[in-house]
């Protein structure tokens, strides 16, 4: 017994000091290819790494994976789905595989859903493919990729942005996160909505809308007056706090600055907001609550909406399984908080987690005072009645989702810049490695006062293309004199009005995918990603079935 005991403290003791041997070693991970940020298009590139042979290390910010994907957006912005091809459309194709089980229907029959998709049915069977989801269900087939690819994750890791990326002639070798742990490869991908690491690489980017000077362009720039989507004033409502007295000051939510002249460049972002998953069963909904710092006057505009006699309330409660929504913004004054996102892109974590919060606190007491104050209408007050937050979502973040909607942030200046040219189909696209479809979309931008006192909002654009199009590999590459080992699938090379249409879900998915496969062919011929062999490239992403062009079957 007494030397049962030694052997088992000697065991012990020997086991400890291993376990704090690694604890140091493990301050070190190297693997050929180094992926940042934990998006949909982070997920699916290690996917495509993995399927190479190469080895492949995700390292996230986020502790839930699928970006906006999970993050609410399950109302999915598919464009023409025909396009959709390769590891994108093997996502959809198993979340159809989970809504072909019964158990997957708690809160509603299979046949009560209806198969409302946004431009396309939500359940498409000849395709064994389902565009419309519940955020749970996305972030588990991500999590299942990560376990049957036996993805290596580090999750809550962030960028050290202030000197944490180590280049040597131009590429880099290494990148530090906050905790203090290292990363090595021999090539990297940024798949962030922010485009952290590219930045902290020195790569060239822009933030906000170019000059229509700057590619030739039709809709970029301030936008006065043009309105595309429905969502801007439509009555005379005066942007004063006593009507038509200017001397009252400007109601909240409104700038005091000018919006600029039509066409002209700025460092304005479209808005973002909170996808938010509501319920409207009785047994699976948790009320909205007075947030912290909560202001109805915030909400004086939108009572003021009502009062023209706006009715479209609930027009983006676009419905996903089990009596639930993906509830987005709609209408002059919604969950959109405009004007607020501006410094975000380059803000510190810190200030970003300010920013965060402000949003949070403005779109929970949108929803508060939509559900209680006297000012909203009663038919619309008894209906949000039925609303609340799915209490079987984002359970560890209060119900709320744990991803805003980071519609754009930095966007790269790299190999080669996509256009609304491009896009609308004006201009022939080189090296194409995938395809988008959707259209020329931004959100509002700012919110203004008119010349006469009245309130305006300014951005929202929707052009559509008149076919899909092909995205050029040149637009996730960054110029060969600033980096030769990085790829960015997500923070694409392209102005503000070719992002618009690039910056949807299934798009980021397919272009992390040719992404990773441009990665492992860098490394398998040692060359530059800008010098890739593009038929090479293209030989392997036509085996995996990426849809490259169009070939007449659309």
């Amino acid at each position: 017994m007494r030397n049962f005991i030694l052997l088992f403290l000697l065991f012990t003791f020997f086991s400890c000091a291993e376990q704090n041997k690694e604890i140091v070693v493990s301050k070190f991970y190297s693997a050929d290819v180094i992926i940042y940020g934990g998006t949909s298009a982070a997920i699916i590139a290690a996917v495509q790494v993995k399927k190479t042979g190469k080895s492949v290390l995700v390292v996230s910010p986020d502790q839930h994976l699928g970006g906006l994907s999970s993050g609410g957006l399950g109302y999915t912005d598919t464009g023409n789905k025909s396009v959709i091809g390769g590891l994108a459309r093997d996502f959809y194709s198993r979340v159809y595989s989970h809504y072909q089980q019964d158990s997957a229907w708690k809160w509603q029959a299979r046949e009560e859903y209806g198969n409302k998709g946004q431009g396309t049915p939500a359940i498409d069977g000849d395709a064994r493919t389902m565009w419309i989801f519940e955020p749970h269900v996305a972030e588990q087939i991500f999590e299942d990729y990560v376990k049957e690819y036996q993805l290596r994750l580090f999750r809550n890791e962030w960028l050290d942005r202030s000197n944490g990326v180590v280049l040597n002639a131009g590429k880099i070798t290494t990148f530090r996160t906050l905790s203090g742990k290292t990363f090595e490869g021999q090539v990297f991908i940024d798949a962030t909505y922010e485009g952290d690491l590219m930045a902290a690489a020195g790569v060239s980017y822009h933030i906000g809308r170019e000059s229509n000077e700057v590619y030739n362009e039709t809709w970029n720039g301030v936008q006065v007056g043009v309105y595309q989507h429905g969502h801007y004033f439509k009555d005379s409502i005066s942007a004063y706090t006593v009507p038509g007295d200017k001397s009252s000051g400007l109601l909240p939510e409104i700038a005091d600055t000018s919006p600029g002249e039509n066409g002209q460049g700025d460092s304005r972002l479209q808005a973002y907001n909170y996808r938010m998953c509501l319920s409207r069963h009785p047994q699976n909904q948790v009320a909205f609550e007075m947030p912290e710092n909560y202001d109805p006057a915030r909400y004086e505009l939108l009572a003021r909406v009502y009062e023209s006699g706006w009715n479209e309330t609930f027009q983006k409660y676009d419905p996903i399984p089990n009596l639930k929504t993906d509830t987005n913004n709609h209408g002059p004054f919604s969950t959109d908080y405009i004007g607020k996102n501006y410094n975000y892109p380059e803000a510190s974590y810190e200030e970003r987690r300010a920013i965060l919060k402000d949003h949070t606190d403005y779109q929970k007491g949108l929803m508060y005072f939509l559900a209680n104050d006297p000012s909203v209408p009663d038919e619309v007050r008894n209906e949000m009645a039925q609303w609340g937050l799915a209490k079987d979502e984002f359970q560890d973040n209060g119900n709320w989702p744990h991803q805003i909607y980071v519609r754009e942030a930095r966007r790269m200046l790299g190999d080669y810049v996509m256009t609304e040219h491009e896009v609308l189909g004006n201009r022939e696209v080189p090296n194409p490695i995938g395809m988008g479809s959707y259209s020329l979309d931004s959100h509002n931008v700012q919110r203004f006062v008119t010349p006469g006192g009245y309130v305006q909002n300014e951005g929202d654009i929707g052009v559509h293309p008149k076919q899909p199009y092909s995205i050029s590999y040149g637009t996730l590459v960054p110029r060969k004199s600033e980096c030769t080992n990085l790829l960015v699938p997500v923070c694409v090379s392209s102005s503000h009005t070719a992002f618009g249409s690039i910056r949807m879900e299934p798009v980021f998915m397919i272009l992390g995918q040719s992404a990773a496969a441009a990665a492992a062919l860098a490394i398998n011929t040692g060359l530059p990603v800008q010098d890739v062999d593009y038929q090479e490239l293209r030989e392997i992403l036509l085996n995996e079935k990426q849809i490259l062009e169009l070939d007449g079957k659309l």
